[in-house]
């Protein structure tokens, strides 16, 4: 890649994790077995309208789910990722997700900031259980240009959707919303999404989709999506068009008019090359599409199943890196406020292998505050430290790349395949790879650790 090139590319990825910061709270630590999360295998069925240009959207929702923890589950939550920006809102502007008309269970007061709602479940759920909750939700698109916000006529819808919290060993993470970077954990889940909409607006969405007739002048998006942590989706006047790779997946992309035309094809050709390149490294991306949803003043890129969202000039945007979290963080799941490292890194170095950067000397633009600092921070550290998080950007792919010099190029490619076979659909820790890497090379990777800051 040409260095201006790669240099607008860096600017365009730091540029998403610009925005502000929230309160950090106490985050499960590394090494939690992901065998003891639940609520696990959930299904999600929901059916929303929207008004006339996508900024609001009501309906139902429906959750199943079965509990696969030893103990008995007695409640679970909802998080509001949306509401993470305005939290509980004010009485002339209430918060962007609301639930109301619970089923199956008794909600509590929203909680941490109004991102959690409890509800307790009529009985003990035991082992191997499955129950369900219901509920009304209204999804208000704040006035922003953001994840879940709006860009002109363009409503972007991500994180709108009421998850399930996850209960681990290490009990519930319920952690705050950052801006900064992400919040998220999610077991993976089986989406049905019906979006009710005018027919004046395209609707990208996660997972396979396709449109019917709605009612007049309305068209129906229907979405189905298995085995994804999260379900986005944007709506607007967008101009469409659809390649397939050799590989088989379709690439669609939506972008706005005044989006550069370059950079919408620039981002079409490297996005057919570089998701069929990972599915060889990294093992095929299992969804059979991925949406492309183009702007030219959204902030950097954000990465969900099966849709990202990128701000292009003409020089295009950090598409490589948001398809590379469709395996890190997508199909290989971690807790964001953790271990962000675990998908930022791990993304920022697939980009890096497929762009040829040369990484030999890139430590020379890493710069550690402090000796305390370290690469494996959580979100309630680099919250705090707003100036620091480019680390997990510049010095995490940095020690990847030492470490395939370490290992070696071919056991690098065998560790990273194997590493995500071992972790498919499941929640991997910096312990599990740091046990993944010891197991390929009789050299005790102890120092190697200590020194990159992976602890």
């Amino acid at each position: 890649m040409p260095r201006r090139r790669l240099f607008v590319v860096l600017l365009v990825l730091l540029a998403a994790v610009g925005a502000g910061v929230h309160e950090a709270g106490a985050a499960a630590g590394p090494g939690v077995s992901s065998a003891a999360a639940t609520p696990d295998r959930a299904r999600y069925d929901v059916t929303l309208r929207s008004d006339a240009d996508g900024g609001h959207w009501s309906g139902r929702q429906r959750v199943s789910f079965r509990n696969t923890s030893d103990q008995p589950l007695r409640e679970v939550y909802l998080r509001l990722w949306g509401n993470g920006e305005d939290k509980c809102g004010t009485p002339g502007a209430p918060a962007p997700v609301i639930v109301s008309s619970v089923e199956g269970g008794t909600p509590g007061r929203p909680a941490v900031d109004c991102t959690a709602l409890r509800i307790a479940l009529p009985k003990p759920l035991a082992r191997g259980e499955r129950t369900s909750v219901a509920f009304d939700v209204s999804v208000t698109v704040p006035d922003r240009n953001a994840r879940f916000g709006r860009e002109g006529a363009y409503r972007f819808l991500g994180n709108a959707l009421p998850v399930l919290a996850v209960h681990d060993a290490r009990g519930w993470h319920l952690d705050p919303y950052v801006a900064l970077g992400e919040s998220f954990y999610a077991l993976t889940s089986d989406f049905r999404v019906r979006l009710d909409h005018p027919s004046t607006l395209k609707v990208p969405a996660t997972g396979h989709t396709r449109t019917l007739p709605g009612g007049p002048g309305r068209t129906v998006t229907l979405s189905v999506a298995d085995r994804v942590r999260d379900f986005a989706w944007a709506a607007g006047p967008f101009r469409t068009a659809t390649r397939t790779t050799p590989g088989g997946v379709r690439v669609k992309s939506y972008w706005t008019p005044d989006t550069p035309a370059a950079g919408v094809r620039l981002n079409g050709t490297d996005a057919v090359a570089a998701i069929d390149r990972f599915g060889r490294e990294f093992g095929r991306y299992p969804y059979g599409e991925i949406d492309l949803v183009m702007t030219p003043r959204f902030g950097g890129g954000m990465e969900y199943p099966g849709l990202v969202l990128l701000g292009t000039t003409e020089e295009g945007s950090a598409v490589v890196h948001e398809l590379a979290h469709q395996w890190w963080y997508g199909i290989v799941g971690n807790d964001e406020y953790t271990s962000p490292w675990l998908d930022e890194s791990f993304a920022q170095y697939a980009n890096a292998r497929f762009y040829g950067w040369e990484t030999s000397d890139c430590w020379s633009d890493v710069y550690w505050p402090d000796d305390n600092t370290a690469l494996t921070a959580s979100m309630a550290y680099w919250s705090q430290h707003r100036g620091e998080y480019h680390l997990v950007y510049t010095a995490g792919p940095c020690a990847l790349a030492d470490l395939e010099r370490t290992l070696g190029a071919d056991t690098m490619a065998r560790l990273l395949e194997r590493y995500v076979q071992d972790h498919w659909y499941g929640v991997s820790t910096t312990a599990d790879f740091k046990r993944a890497a010891q197991s390929m090379t009789d050299e005790d990777l102890r120092p190697f650790w200590e020194t990159h800051r992976i602890r």
